[in-house]
């Protein structure tokens, strides 16, 4: 089974590798419902115990196939992670309104088919409201209410995460951690821990690059955001690749291939390499089979990484990556 981490203030149990459910929402390309709950299933069966979701995965497809499923079992629910506010036209502070949250966690509570949602968590929200205290006035209120149990904040830049954990109701922040993407083991994960605020670790496998199955060759479905979003053209660029140029990072992973220990596969290394730092609570892989699930899964029984293994990685980082994605996030 998986092991468990505390998260953080919540003080809940929650399994150390979790269920990215963006896959199965869409933008990843065809995904069929019934293989998608057949993973779902499959993660839970496993020993995850947490799920993360959002409202914008395909118009709420994916939080209602998280319903299904869930509605089907018996025995613990998961902890369920979802997020608002990129239902907005316009990423713009006026927008994050009382009536709009209401209307985007009430819609989400009916998705989820639950009273009080587990976790809401602003979905990437702009810098400024991450600073103001207006917004989580409101979800206090909502609090209160018990339409939610508890808020996060979903972030894009190690900034906004170092601004949201000054919020004393803030009780986890999600933000892009890999292999990759390592400045916020430097920056951010010791003040995370000292505020005791949950770190959920997304793209973890870097969209796929971290599995190591892809190639110079390797083409996308048109409908996939590893096609239409490289350069950023509809979202942030570092959601896609972790920002990374798809040639580098192919060179990189080669490069990584020698520090994967023997019987295991890239991506678990590349998701234990992300475990190895305590403050993570969660990581939360994509899945979109069976197989996906389990294998994801089974990274948590790798052996803790030794620390001539963690510096080869830092190095390859420092030397590869760096200069592609340090300074923007």
């Amino acid at each position: 089974m998986i092991a468990t981490r505390i998260f953080g203030k919540t003080g809940v149990s929650v399994s150390e590798i979790g269920f990215g459910a963006w896959a199965i929402g869409g933008t990843w390309g065809d995904v069929d419902d019934g293989v998608s709950k057949d993973a779902l299933n499959a993660a839970l069966d496993a020993g995850m115990t947490f799920i993360d979701t959002a409202d914008v995965y395909g118009d709420g497809r994916s939080e209602r196939l998280i319903a299904e499923v869930l509605r089907a079992r018996s025995g613990a629910r998961p902890y369920v992670a979802t997020k608002a506010g990129r239902r907005l036209p316009k990423q713009v502070v006026e927008g994050y309104s009382e009536a709009n949250l209401r209307a985007w966690i009430d819609r989400s509570r009916t998705n989820l088919a639950m009273d009080t949602l587990d976790l809401v968590q602003l979905h990437c929200p702009p810098s400024a409201l991450v600073k103001s205290r207006a917004v989580f006035d409101i979800l206090d209120k909502l609090k209160a209410e018990k339409k939610i149990a508890d808020y996060g904040v979903s972030v894009e830049k190690i900034s906004e995460a170092l601004d949201a954990i000054t919020h004393p109701g803030v009780v986890s922040i999600q933000i892009i951690f890999n292999l990759f993407r390592q400045r916020v083991a430097a920056e951010f994960l010791a003040a995370a821990k000292a505020a005791n605020v949950a770190v959920i670790a997304r793209v973890p496998l870097a969209s796929g690059l971290l599995t190591g199955k892809m190639r110079h060759d390797s083409v996308f479905a048109a409908d996939d955001h590893r096609t239409f979003n490289r350069d950023g053209a509809f979202f942030d660029k570092g959601e896609t690749f972790s920002g990374v140029p798809f040639h580098i990072g192919l060179e990189a992973v080669e490069e990584l291939r020698g520090l994967v220990p023997v019987n295991a596969t890239m991506a678990a290394f590349a998701l234990k390499w992300i475990l190895m730092h305590e403050a993570v609570s969660v990581v939360i892989p994509g899945a979109k089979t069976p197989a996906q699930a389990r294998a994801n899964a089974a990274a948590s029984a790798l052996a803790p990484l030794p620390s001539g293994v963690m510096d080869a990685a830092k190095a390859i980082y420092d030397a590869r990556i760096r200069s592609h994605v340090h300074s923007f996030w």
